[in-house]
């Protein structure tokens, strides 16, 4: 279902209003709730809002039929873990989700957001602790810790993974 305004410019409530980009701003709000839950950082931070638009970005590309409703999101829990399993080629299928999308038609509000949202995701990089460096390093003090920049998708899909479970 498309979500669009339901008043004209002219006050008619006829066509010719503005898109208003719900789905998006639903899969937002849902990404959000789920972060909020889990109480995992403030909701200040980059991190924070990595984990929002990684989170929301699964919520809003999952939705094959822009028909997600508030009941639904409960039975859609396994499907969004599944996606945002560590495992998985995340960022492919965003990629590919946002091609398809794009393929349907003219380019609407929900999707311009989205695809928004990806390309912070992808050209922000965020200094997070290096999971890759020696194991010797977990004993060391958390200043000390090594760190590297990572881009925003990296730090929050696993925090939205995460936000799921917690849920």
């Amino acid at each position: 279902m498309r979500y669009e305004s339901g008043t004209g410019t002219d006050g008619s409530g006829g066509t010719g209003g503005t898109a208003v980009p719900m789905a998006w701003f639903y899969a937002e709000y849902i990404a959000e709730e789920l972060l909020r839950t889990g109480d995992l950082m403030p909701p200040t931070t980059f991190e924070f809002r990595a984990g929002r638009e990684a989170l929301a970005l699964t919520v809003f590309l999952a939705d094959t039929e822009d028909a997600l409703s508030g009941i639904r999101v409960v039975t859609e829990l396994e499907t969004w873990l599944a996606l945002t399993a560590y495992d998985q080629p995340w960022q492919e299928w965003v990629a590919e989700r946002l091609a398809e999308r794009g393929a349907r038609g003219p380019e609407d509000a929900d999707l311009r957001l989205a695809r928004a949202a990806w390309r912070w995701l992808e050209e922000t990089e965020l200094l997070a602790p290096d999971l890759d460096a020696a194991s010797g390093a977990a004993a060391l003090p958390d200043e000390e810790q090594p760190q590297v920049w990572t881009p925003a998708w990296r730090l929050g899909l696993p925090l939205g993974h995460l936000a799921i479970h917690l849920f």
